[in-house]
């Protein structure tokens, strides 16, 4: 009998083929199967990933979790009663060792209608913050996964909420930076978006809004910048209110005149945003210009130097974001600061008695343009030990200690030679940068060797002929400065500066060989940063005023300030072993009075608008500054005539304030020698000039004839004792006896030649005495000057030019 048939349809079956069940190869769904093809089994890594299928149902799934949250966030989380920030706690400010600065964040808020403020200044607000306020939804999605995002992954704070939602922030929430306040303030927002008109959740965001100046709401602003009430603001007056919003603190540009381009900028921004949306004629912007906002009105609690440290304070800890200014604001904040008192006190009582005391403005006009800043910093720690702002908050609200609108001048120059010992650096014709390495200090000599054409002149138009840097540095000759610039190079001179502590955005950290001379515009706080770098040997701890914050029991975390090596020690101490040629022998005599070894260095900057005195014993360093400016239109001004001198540098008041305050800050401490490593090289006397006969001794009653001012001769040498970059080998000229001491003026082969002096007097480094202001000593010079670094066979360190003509 035969076999039956199979089926049509069916594929005959291979009897050596195995068993399968019905879904296997040639069952009704395997291969076999009619038009159908067997899928191919997942094998290797790819059986470790999830199926299209169950790709799709965890899709599913996780978006219904979702809607299910939003659904519950939206039904739990009810609109709170306002927040503690819409009636603004204090912030109290203490010295180090706990006890009150001050007290800050007294409330300043009146509530107007909408209807009150005018039309244009409404929509500068929404051209400054949400432009689309009345067409979109009450939430950005987008932009609060950007910032839960950016928070999470701590890239910073970045805002992008719509209006409603800055305003639950404001009122029903705070300024905190977390998860949780983001997803509260998406569901407040969601509902109140739901529940209140635009009307009056613009309303509230006006009322609520912080515009700095401790000014909450449109109207307490309009009072504060510009002292009327709202309704009268004009579209430009209330474009500023605007940009305040963006950053209430740093685009005051009273207060903080460094940040103006950047206030200008979104002001501009506001503008140009309102004619976009057709709020504003193009013919009306155009002729727009910027409305200039009043003085601060300090509170009375901030007066004298109370408000200046505030305010400094707050800076820091918003710059350092550790806090946002609307935060700190919201106040609770126990803030204390590294601030000694005692040593605040010490800095006040220095500049009252050496500077401020004896201001005449009723007799000399000039007086009415003189300001001081100072700052003092623990170079080990990077402590903010003292800090003096300017004569009063209340009358000069311009912190003269963190402005950064005057040039630094010559106080830049011991980076210039930092820099060329850091990178081993060269004069043009191959010799090492030292102390001792000869340069040509001749007036208007062209700098060579860069691409720049650059002639500088020396103070008082004086031509020194073949000197040593130390000699160069000690007189601060600026024709040598700007050759050694160009021989280090500019690149790496203004990195070395940065690598100090200069921040890198200054104004006018121009590269070139100018620089050399000081021309940024670097702040006091920056410059003292700077030096305290070199008082720790190379080492650079960024500086702070906070040891603590604190919100009930909570401490707020501060950031990290690791010390770093940021230049050689070598090339620190060498420039110090320097600086303290300049103390002792140089521009900066009048810092010996302090009684405690120092370096330092002084500067006087363009139509001496100001003079600085940068200096540091091996535990203190300290910065004074003298500004001038005029008190009713803030412009910046000449000190000539001021307290009754034709000229005024960085070596006298400067110094001086700088001296009493160091000695009474040190009282309690024994004077401290610098322990410093040299470069090699750096101790050795210069070579000997090619002339060895020594120069002829020179009448006393002959000192301060112009003619002796310092030109180039032939022949002529320092014999004897060698004169080492301005410090004296060979012997000392104790010229002013009886209680009076040349410490500037040089000696030729360690000879006094003709030091008088009287029972009081001291040479305040000028080496031409001023009859009873101690010993005149003189000296001849010699050798002709040579190319740029050359030793053109001329001394090594010539006789100091008349006072007035030293920095």
């Amino acid at each position: 009998m035969s076999d039956q048939s199979p089926p049509g349809g069916w594929t005959p079956r291979d009897p050596d083929t195995p068993p399968h069940d019905g879904n296997g190869p040639g069952g009704p769904g395997g291969p076999g199967g009619p038009g159908k093809q067997a899928p191919r089994r997942r094998t290797g890594p790819r059986r470790l990933l999830p199926t299209w299928r169950t790709a799709l149902g965890a899709v599913l799934l996780l978006a219904l979790l979702i809607g299910g949250g939003l659904v519950a966030g939206y039904l739990l989380v009810d609109i709170p009663p306002a927040n503690a920030a819409a009636t603004a706690q204090s912030n109290v400010y203490l010295y180090s060792d706990g006890s009150q600065i001050a007290r800050d964040g007294e409330v300043n808020r009146v509530n107007v209608p909408l209807s009150q403020i005018p039309l244009t200044v409404q929509e500068a607000v929404l051209a400054a913050e949400d432009r689309d306020f009345y067409s979109e939804r009450a939430v950005d999605p987008k932009a609060m996964v950007r910032a839960a995002w950016n928070t999470a992954t701590g890239k910073g704070t970045q805002s992008g909420s719509t209006i409603t939602q800055q305003y639950v922030k404001n009122y029903y929430l705070g300024q905190e930076q977390t998860l949780k306040r983001k997803a509260k303030e998406f569901f407040i927002a969601v509902k109140l978006g739901r529940e209140k008109s635009k009307a009056y959740i613009l309303e509230g965001y006006l009322n609520t809004s912080y515009f700095g100046r401790n000014a909450y709401g449109i109207q307490a602003a309009s009072q504060a910048y510009y002292g009327k009430d709202v309704g009268s603001l004009t579209t430009a007056e209330g474009a500023y209110l605007a940009t305040l919003l963006n950053s209430p603190s740093a685009f005051d540009v009273v207060s903080h005149p460094q940040s103006r381009t950047r206030a200008l900028a979104r002001w501009n921004y506001v503008l140009d945003g309102m004619v976009k949306k057709g709020w504003l004629p193009a013919a009306e912007r155009a002729a727009t210009r910027f409305p200039e906002p009043g003085k601060v009105r300090a509170a009375a609690g901030l007066s004298g130097q109370r408000g200046y440290l505030v305010e400094a304070i707050k800076e820091f800890i918003v710059d350092r974001k550790i806090l946002d200014d609307k935060t700190l604001a919201e106040g609770g904040y126990r803030i204390r600061t590294t601030i000694d008192r005692r040593r605040q006190a010490d800095f006040v009582e220095a500049v009252d008695d050496q500077m401020l005391g004896k201001l005449d403005p009723e007799t000399r006009k000039a007086d009415r343009l003189v300001r001081a800043g100072g700052v003092s910093i623990d170079p080990a720690t990077g402590k903010v030990v003292a800090m003096y702002g300017g004569v009063d908050y209340t009358r000069q609200y311009v912190n003269n200690a963190t402005r950064h609108d005057y040039q630094v001048a010559s106080t830049f120059k011991p980076f210039v030679f930092a820099a060329a010992v850091e990178n081993d650096s060269r004069t043009q014709d191959g010799r090492r940068i030292t102390p001792n390495t000869i340069y040509n200090g001749d007036n208007k000599r062209p700098v060579t060797g860069g691409r720049i054409r650059f002639a500088p002149e020396n103070e008082g138009q004086i031509s020194y002929g073949n000197i040593t840097v130390n000699t160069a540095t000690d007189l601060s000759v600026n024709a040598v400065y700007a050759q050694m610039a160009v021989d280090v190079g500019t690149a790496r001179v203004k990195k070395t500066a940065i690598d100090l502590g200069v921040p890198e955005d200054t104004p006018n950290f121009v590269v070139g060989p100018a620089m050399a001379l000081g021309t940024l515009q670097a702040s006091v706080l920056d410059m003292t940063q700077a030096y305290a770098t070199l008082a720790d040997h190379g080492r650079r701890t960024p500086y702070t005023f906070v040891e603590e914050i604190a919100k009930g029991g909570d401490k707020i975390p501060l950031p990290e300030r690791t010390p770093v090596q940021a230049i050689s020690r070598e090339a620190a101490d060498t420039t110090t072993s320097m600086l303290v040629s300049v103390v002792d022998n140089g521009t900066g005599t009048a810092a010996l009075a302090a009684g405690h070894p120092a370096a330092g260095k002084t500067g006087t900057g363009e139509l001496d608008r100001s003079a600085w005195f940068a200096a540091y014993t091996p535990n203190l360093v300290t910065v004074v500054a003298m500004m001038g400016q005029d008190p009713d239109t803030g412009t910046l001004e000449s000190l000539y005539g001021a307290l009754g001198e034709s000229r005024i540098g960085g070596g006298g008041y400067p110094a001086r304030i700088w001296a009493a305050y160091t000695k009474t800050a040190l009282e309690a401490t024994d004077p401290v020698d610098f322990e410093l490593d040299l470069q090699p090289g750096a101790a050795q006397p210069p070579p000997p000039s090619s002339q060895s006969n020594p120069p002829p001794e020179t009448p006393d009653e002959d000192a301060q004839s112009p003619s002796l001012r310092p030109t180039p001769t032939s022949g002529g040498q320092d014999n004897g004792g060698q004169d080492n970059g301005g410090r004296t080998q060979g012997g000392r000229d104790n010229g002013g006896q009886d209680g009076g001491r040349d410490n500037g003026g040089r000696t030729q082969g360690g000879q006094d030649n003709g030091g008088t002096g009287s029972s009081t007097g001291q040479d305040d480094g000028d080496g031409t005495g001023r009859g009873d202001e101690g010993g005149t000593t003189t000296g001849t010079q010699g050798g002709t000057g040579g190319p740029a670094g050359s030793d053109g066979g001329g001394v090594v360190g010539g006789p100091r030019p008349p006072s007035a003509f030293l920095e």
